[in-house]
């Protein structure tokens, strides 16, 4: 079965899309780096892979149109943060990096506290603190 995930996300200039996610304190994987087509982001302890691909390369893949992420969106790629003051952080890197905040640091269902964000293709991220001991049972 399968050993490790990737996901693959289109975007305009890779060199761009490499600075703005290593500003956010995101790194890169080189086993996976090549060119200025592509590139391996790393995220998480586990090192889920996302995979940033030149519009052009992307579209060869899928054989479909990329969506236009001014007019909607297949995916939230949601992540853990640690603690709320680690969302606030991420809130600040990314609008210092040129991305845009969409959904501002709030608490949300009393128990979790996130934001959203757009990076500079529009793709939405999510940061997310969960504090379990508040969580409602049957969640």
């Amino acid at each position: 079965m399968a050993n490790e995930i990737w996901f693959n996300l289109p975007v305009k200039n890779v060199k761009k899309s490499k600075e703005f996610f290593t500003n956010l304190g995101f790194s890169f994987n080189t086993k996976y780096d090549g060119n200025d087509q592509h590139a391996s982001l790393m995220v998480g302890t586990k090192n889920i892979i996302i995979m940033l691909f030149e519009e052009s390369m992307f579209q060869d893949f899928i054989k479909n149109n990329i969506t236009d992420t001014n007019q909607s969106n297949e995916v939230l790629i949601s992540f853990d943060a640690e603690s709320k003051e680690e969302v606030d952080e991420m809130a600040r890197k990314v609008e210092a990096a040129g991305g845009t905040i969409f959904g501002k640091p709030a608490e949300i269902q009393g128990w979790m506290y996130g934001c959203g964000f757009t990076d500079l293709d529009g793709h939405r991220w999510n940061p997310l603190y969960m504090d379990m001991n508040k969580m409602p049972k049957g969640q």
